[in-house]
């Protein structure tokens, strides 16, 4: 019989996460600060979370 197909490994490891980027920084935002790009940039999060929400319904 044949190689079974299915059960060969790829050489290719998954790629994983660079070791300097594994802690989560809280940031704080101030909306009197925030610039143009800040501001579209919430309305985009607000937009996709009523998409969200429309799509569990």
């Amino acid at each position: 019989m044949g190689k079974d197909e299915h059960k060969s490994k790829s050489r290719n490891p998954i790629a994983q996460t660079p070791k300097n980027q594994l802690r989560a920084q809280d940031v704080e935002f101030s909306q009197s600060m925030a610039d143009q790009e800040d501001l579209e940039a919430q309305a985009r999060a607000r937009e996709a979370e009523r998409r969200q929400e429309n799509q569990k319904r």
